[in-house]
């Protein structure tokens, strides 16, 4: 008997579906040429006062459905979660599950109230813990991979994984090690070696991406962290009010953040995650300057080709704020 022959559209057909499936197993690679507008997905803090990994779970595969460029997520577990590798390890696979590219910017939480055993602070071994664990190459999280330039890349800041920064069309995106707890600024006297020599690097790190926007001509510059560093009410304020009598600890991001953004052309959407799940999903603007305060659940962003409505929060494709 005569082997079976496959018609011709059967065959191409079948070339074209193996086609589809080498493509998508391929590194997603960010491209200064993206076709725009686009959309990507943010998630806020999922473990900010819970351990449960179900509304995490739920936000990355409902966000995924909308075929974003990317997803940014913020915070691996809760102040009261043990600071273990095995959890590391759990919340790390449950990231790669994304079926998109998947970004994870670090919240306080992550590592800045570890102890050891001996009930002492192990915040700065647990952080180079999870620099190891999460940040050890150029790329994100997820089945496809979006690659990434990171801080860490320059000798001087070689610790600083965590920062990173990509692009898409016009818009360059990044991530900044900025924790919600007053930014780990202590109190005590000797006791602010990690939150100084962050300050420095974080210094450098905004400094270079705005100086790599304005040499682009970029259109937007969007920035991701966990404490927030604006209030709509007062401008540039913090958020934190606990702290008026008390050492600002984003005090000097702040400022810069405000004087490099009036020298830029484009718009600067800050972005972090300490919405309340009551709050209303908005972009704040004065100016230039945007912020938006997320919640524990993802919220889907676009980008227009446009510079007067650049980013917009969208529902089902369509959008709904400024």
């Amino acid at each position: 008997m005569k082997p079976r022959r496959c018609p011709a559209r059967a065959q191409q057909a079948a070339v074209a579906a193996f086609s589809a499936l080498a493509l998508a197993l391929l590194p997603c690679t960010a491209s200064a040429d993206a076709a725009m507008p686009f959309q990507f997905g943010v998630i806020g803090h999922s473990f900010k006062s819970s351990a449960d990994e179900a509304p995490l779970r739920q936000a990355i595969a409902s966000a995924s459905q909308q075929a974003p460029a990317f997803i940014v997520a913020t915070g691996i577990k809760s102040g009261s979660e043990p600071c273990s590798d095995r959890l590391y390890a759990q919340r790390r696979a449950l990231f790669n599950d994304s079926s998109v590219p998947l970004v994870l910017s670090l919240a306080g939480s992550d590592w800045s109230a570890c102890q050891n055993s001996a009930g002492r602070s192990a915040a700065i071994e647990r952080l180079n813990r999870v620099r190891e664990l999460f940040y050890g190459d150029a790329e994100s999280l997820g089945m496809r991979h979006l690659t990434l330039t990171r801080q860490s890349g320059t000798a001087k800041f070689r610790s600083y994984a965590e920062n990173a920064h990509w692009q898409v069309g016009k818009v360059l995106f990044a991530t900044i090690n900025l924790p919600a707890n007053n930014n780990h600024y202590r109190a005590e006297a000797g006791r602010n070696s990690e939150y100084e020599d962050r300050l420095v690097a974080n210094r450098a790190w905004l400094n270079r991406l705005f100086s790599l926007a304005q040499r682009q001509k970029l259109q937007g510059l969007v920035l991701f962290s966990d404490g927030a560093i604006t209030m709509p009410e007062a401008g540039l304020l913090s958020l934190l009010p606990s702290f008026r009598n008390k050492q600002d600890g984003f005090a000097e991001p702040r400022r810069q953040i405000h004087a490099l953004a009036e020298k830029f052309k484009g718009q600067v959407l800050l972005i972090d995650a300490q919405g309340s799940n009551g709050g209303e999903t908005v972009i704040s603007w004065r100016g230039n300057v945007g912020s938006l305060s997320l919640a524990t659940a993802w919220t889907e962003i676009g980008v227009s080709g446009a510079n007067a409505t650049l980013f917009a929060i969208r529902a089902n494709g369509a959008e709904v704020a400024p």
